[in-house]
């Protein structure tokens, strides 16, 4: 049976209806009353893991789960050996350097050098800060991170950034962005090689749907522009 991990939350939305384009019915996972965390496709003969969002390259990476979809921002961070098939287009969202309002710091640079920055994403921001060759101190937490500047714990936050509301009403301000993040389409490496339930056939429907749904996108936001 093909089973694809789904994470919880802002994503499962979207990827139900995604997969519902490919014959794939998940819906029920999404009535407010759901309980189940697992669930089977009579007609496709496929089978549906509803986990936390950080869990699905875990599932897929381990074998668990032959296909999953995720932000590439969990991506990155989680650094799980999977095949990163196609870039689904949803999920929009972009993992940002943000400081207080009233900071004198415009950009990361000007941070002075083993500033403290709180962030539940250690590995992108370290990565971004040696890349710049700016040695900082990371503060992990897991809740919000928002309270890191405010409350004089850390002088910067990287943290995920979709639309900016959460920054603003808390006196904080983005500076610096390090990449952008969508929703993607991940495989066990060996299950996909092999073909297992067809995922390489299933892979190009999917990116077929996308190529078509982003040039419906694009048209639109023509129509829209034109007087």
């Amino acid at each position: 049976m093909l089973v694809i991990a789904l994470a919880k939350g802002a994503l499962l939305g979207d990827s139900v209806a995604r997969l519902s384009q490919v014959g794939m019915d998940f819906r029920p996972l999404l009535a407010a009353d759901n309980r189940f965390l697992q669930m089977n496709d009579p007609h496709t003969g496929t089978q549906a893991l509803l986990v936390r969002n950080q869990d699905v390259p875990v599932y897929v990476a381990r074998g668990q789960a032959h296909l999953g979809i995720v932000g590439y921002d969990v991506l990155r961070e989680s650094q799980a050996e999977v095949a990163q098939l196609v870039d689904l287009g949803f999920g929009h969202c972009r993992m940002s350097v943000a400081v207080r309002q009233d900071s004198p710091y415009t950009c990361a640079l000007d941070l002075p050098a083993y500033s403290r920055v709180a962030t539940k994403f250690s590995h992108c921001a370290r990565e971004f800060f040696t890349a710049l060759d700016l040695p900082v101190e990371l503060v992990p937490l897991a809740g919000s991170v928002e309270l890191g500047p405010i409350t004089g714990m850390a002088e910067a936050i990287v943290d995920l950034v979709a639309t900016g509301r959460t920054l603003r009403d808390n006196g904080l301000v983005e500076r610096d962005v390090l990449f952008h993040s969508t929703a993607r389409l991940i495989a066990h490496p060996l299950s996909y090689r092999l073909n297992q339930y067809g995922l390489q056939e299933l892979t190009a429907q999917l990116e077929r749907i996308q190529v078509h749904t982003a040039h419906k996108t694009d048209l639109e936001h023509i129509q829209q522009r034109e007087p």
